[in-house]
């Protein structure tokens, strides 16, 4: 009985093993990257294996006939392969496609530097703009220390790679802001009227920019509002400038909020310590109120809307180039408000649903006056040039806007976006000069119809193409215009990018008059190429661009009104930046360095030259150290350029803008505490900027009668209104404390 077990065993053995076939093969990816750790296996069977260290597998099936081998490794597509068990051993070898997913594929950056907690190229924070020594949380400001940006101390707004203010655009969920910036006073540059702690994201597109957007020739600057606070929450400001005092009220199901401020500028203290050079005898108020309400929609939707006021009165004078004795006087009062609501919706199967409207409101009262010694109004002098100072001014700008976008994603990663926009713009002005009044009012109707498209051919390869079509009926035009972005990443961090587009813009409608001869929109051409490491402790970009303008605005000799749209011009250059949070502990640090090579033939110039606003190097270093256990931060910030050119009206026309101004340098410090005061969370901050008193020039105005000895007109730098600028602040909140925020910021 024995024998027999055994050879029954034996037999048994035999059979199995001779049933048994042996399945092998390889997985490698497209590349021919060995994956190694992946499993292969009968499907519908528990025969099956891993691939060793040189992506070989091997293992034996019982199963038999047609059968369906499964491959699987992680970060590529699922294979099957049908295979035929018989009697002889069966080799598969198996080329993996790579899963294109949201966490490998590269980052199609459309040429922007983002500023968002949800993307990976984050570059700035509102932390940072708050914190960044000489910015005086102006987010303008702060955008000036990243490469591209211009440094204009004696006009606001953004110039961007050889552009004007007027083409760049600031957004704000997705509705532009008509004024972003306080209202012009000569030769004084002013700050944006917003918080940057109203915003969660900030996303600076320096050239190239999506189609979703247009009528920006230069730049787009996008902001996004928060959406909920993350709690009830009660906030003071103090400081010898202003007073400010808010609250954001969260709702018990953390699904809708409301809240209000109100913050009221009177700088009569600050004046009165801090010296300024033009004569300001209306000291400058400010006062500011905005309100917001959000819900929190079903399947995950948001709707914001926000409100913000401001009314600002100053008034100031500075002797006068024409006059001996005489003096220039200059008094504006403001009115200008902005609201706008904003709707976020996903549909279901893969649909989501953007809709935005707004309307800003702005309204300048200018007085400018001829006054004698004793400050009383000069009426008539019997010349032209001295009598033509007594002038005023209403002007008034309103603009309705509506837009709305829909979003499909499909495949992993991939989507279309496509949408529309409608612009109503009324501006009017009326002027009196020479007891004489005159004026008038410019309407214009904007619509753009926009697609855009993110392609992943591969977790390394991606496409974005866009098509925008814009019409105006001030201009009575059509435009199409293609943009597109191709991104190739070479490894984790790092990656190419090549921006294409045309932009157009419609030409400034305060120089239109009723004969205004035909106009066209004017066009920039960009070409842009990027390449850029991004990580959690290190940011490196550096890009080559080239800017080629046509149709630009040509006015007459005195810049009054519009003539033809023949003009041109390029923008080519080189830029650099480079930002570390982990070298040196507790420090954060950014450098930035722009080549800017441009020349434009516009307005009333008269031969193509590099306008007054460029330089052609400019640069920045940013530093930020903070001291954990102290809760203490100190800032430094360097800003510097290359002279910029200005107009000499001694010189000949075909010298014109050819004289250049001295370096420019500026070293701000600030310091930062975090603290309670009175059961609250607190902050104080202090800052000095142009700590060394360096000299600065933005420019000079000549005199337009007054010579000096040599013959040569007479003029006056145009400089800061004081050479060093101070700061003091304490800001107190009850309901958040957001010390470990700004510790994992570095502040």
């Amino acid at each position: 009985m024995k024998r027999l077990l055994l050879l029954s065993i034996g037999v048994m053995a035999a059979t199995f093993g001779w049933s048994q076939v042996k399945v092998m093969g390889s997985l490698k990816d497209t590349k021919g990257r060995i994956l190694a750790g992946s499993s292969v296996s009968i499907k519908d069977a528990y025969d099956g294996g891993l691939t060793d260290s040189t992506g070989k597998f091997k293992f034996k099936t019982f199963e038999k006939g047609n059968q369906m081998l499964v491959a699987k490794s992680i970060g590529y597509k699922t294979q099957e392969y049908p295979i035929v068990v018989e009697k002889d051993s069966i080799v598969v070898d198996f080329i993996m496609k790579e899963e294109i997913s949201e966490l490998k594929a590269v980052v199609i950056t459309a040429n922007s530097f983002e500023a968002s907690d949800k993307k990976k190229s984050t570059v700035l924070r509102p932390l940072d703009i708050a914190t960044t020594a000489g910015a005086n949380a102006d987010i303008s400001a702060t955008i000036q220390t990243l490469p591209g940006a211009q440094k204009v101390g004696e006009q606001e707004g953004l110039f961007i790679r050889g552009g004007s203010a007027e083409e760049s655009k600031i957004i704000i969920d997705g509705s532009v802001v008509n004024n972003f910036f306080f209202s012009s006073v000569p030769g004084i540059a002013q700050r944006g009227r917003f918080s940057p702690f109203l915003f969660s994201g900030t996303q600076f597109t320096s050239g190239g920019y999506s189609a979703l957007y247009g009528q920006a020739l230069s730049a787009v600057l996008s902001l996004e509002s928060i959406d909920l606070p993350e709690r009830s929450e009660v906030q003071v400001g103090i400081s010898p400038l202003f007073t400010s005092v808010g609250f954001q009220q969260l709702g018990k199901n953390k699904k809708t909020s409301y809240g209000a401020s109100y913050s009221y500028t009177d700088l009569a203290l600050y004046q009165a310590v801090v010296p300024q050079a033009p004569d300001f005898y209306r000291r400058p108020v400010f006062h500011n109120m905005d309100a917001n309400f959000r819900i929190k929609t079903k399947r995950g939707g948001m709707l914001k809307f926000y409100t913000y006021y401001n009314a600002s009165d100053l008034a100031l004078r500075r002797p006068s180039l024409d006059s001996i004795g005489m003096k220039n006087a200059f008094a504006l009062t403001n009115f200008n408000s902005f609201s706008n609501v904003q709707w976020r919706q996903p549909l279901g199967k893969g649909w989501k649903m953007t809709a935005s409207a707004a309307i800003s409101y702005n309204n300048d009262l200018i007085n400018s006056q001829l006054q004698n010694q004793q400050n009383a109004l000069v009426n008539s002098t019997g010349i032209s040039v001295l009598d033509a100072q007594n002038f005023n001014i209403r002007v008034t700008n309103t603009m309705w806007q509506v837009r709305g976008v829909l979003e499909k994603k499909f495949g992993a990663i991939n989507a279309v976006r496509f949408g529309g926009e409608l612009w109503k713009h009324t501006d009017s002005n009326s002027t009196r000069v020479f007891s004489s009044r005159f004026g008038g009012t410019t309407n214009e109707t904007y619509v753009a119809a926009f697609a855009e498209s993110d392609l992943y051919i591969t977790n390394e390869l991606a496409f974005r193409p866009g098509l925008r079509m814009e019409r105006s009926d001030l201009l009575n035009k059509i435009n199409i215009a293609p943009r597109a972005s191709l991104s190739y990443k070479l490894n984790t961090n790092s990656q190419f990018s090549f921006d294409y587009g045309i932009f157009y813009q419609t030409p400034e409608r305060r120089y239109f008059r009723p004969w205004t001869p035909e106009q066209d929109f004017q066009r920039a051409d960009h070409y842009i190429l990027t390449y850029q490491h991004l990580s959690r402790d290190y940011t490196f970009r550096t890009q080559l661009y080239y800017k080629d303008y046509a149709k630009l605005l040509r006015t007459d000799a005195n810049a009054l009104e519009a003539v033809s749209v023949n003009g041109n011009g390029f923008a080519k250059g080189l830029e650099l930046f480079w930002r570390d949070r982990k070298t040196f502990k507790g420090m954060d640090y950014w450098i930035s360095y722009s080549y800017l090579d441009t020349r434009r033939l516009y307005l009333n110039y008269p031969i193509n030259a590099q306008p007054t606003f460029a330089a052609t190097h400019s640069g920045s270093v940013v530093l930020k150290k903070f001291w954990v256990k102290q809760m203490f931060g100190v800032n430094w910030s360097w800003n510097w350029s290359s002279g910029r050119p200005y107009l000499n009206p001694n010189k000949p026309a075909d010298q014109f803008l050819s004289d250049r101004t001295i370096f420019y340098s500026t070293n701000n410090f600030s310091l930062n505490w975090l603290t309670k005061i009175f059961k609250s969370n607190g902050v104080v901050v202090a800052g000095i900027n142009n700590v060394f008193n360096e000299k600065q020039i933005f420019g000079y105005n000549y005199s337009n009668r007054l010579k000096d000895a040599a013959g040569q007109f007479i003029r006056e730098a145009v400089t800061p209104p004081a050479p060093r600028s101070f700061f003091l602040g304490v800001f107190l909140s009850w309901g958040v404390d957001r010390s470990q925020q700004n510790i994992n910021n570095n502040l």
